[in-house]
């Protein structure tokens, strides 16, 4: 009985990401801390097309981990820049509640639609995370290019 459901759990496993082909994949930059909350900021582009205009539908992400030995409640924040004369932009906002010792996410924050031009425009993120009653960590970014093939 015990090995048929293990059998059945894994078969599902295997057919979950199949089932989302089109998902786009999230890359994760360096890493952050703050009062027992660690934080990387992540990205994905997600190829996009309104009528004959190509875009990119571009994410902000957090992993959180919590190496205290009790749960914490966590702010983070997102924001956005195409990095060539670009200015950051918020894109979004969020809480979470992070299990002690252990990770969440990839979360996502908030997100942006751009429209693909000639040039490849190089975009980026950065996020920070605030633990309940503690300061702002540093920034933590992540990059692409806004419209890669």
């Amino acid at each position: 009985m015990r090995t048929a459901a293990l059998a059945s759990a894994t078969a599902l496993g295997l057919l979950l990401p199949a089932a989302n082909a089109h998902a786009a994949a999230v890359a994760c930059g360096g890493s952050v801390s703050t009062g027992g909350i660690a934080a990387n900021g992540c990205i994905s582009a997600e190829k996009g097309k309104e009528g004959r205009i190509y875009t990119r539908d571009i994410k902000a992400h957090v992993v959180l981990r919590n190496t205290s030995p009790h749960a914490a409640h966590v702010e983070y924040e997102a924001f956005f820049r195409v990095v060539s004369g670009g200015h950051w932009v918020k894109i979004g906002n969020g809480r979470a509640l992070v299990p002690r010792r252990s990770a969440t996410g990839p979360t996502e924050i908030g997100s942006t639609t751009r429209v693909c031009f000639v040039v490849n425009a190089k975009v980026e993120i950065r996020v920070h995370v605030k633990p309940a009653g503690g300061a702002w960590s540093n920034w933590t970014g992540a990059a692409t290019s806004q419209c890669q093939t």
